[in-house]
């Protein structure tokens, strides 16, 4: 899976960016990740800066509250 994954430190693009900010709230970071190529990590620093967040269904449907 590791193979998956793009070269650490490679710069966001604006469809990667549209892409992350479609899929991020309602899908695990993993999914998001494997859909762009990066990381889990890379989702989910890339996504705190852009102030993106999980919505409440989606934190409710893994059982945590918003």
């Amino acid at each position: 899976m590791a193979n998956t994954f793009r070269r650490q430190g490679e710069d966001w693009t604006r469809d990667e960016v549209r892409t992350l900010k479609q899929l991020f709230r309602n899908n695990s970071n993993v999914i998001v990740a494997e859909k762009l190529e990066r990381t889990p990590k890379s989702v989910e620093r890339k996504a705190a800066k852009l102030g993106l967040k999980k919505t409440k269904k989606y934190l409710r449907s893994l059982g945590r509250s918003a």
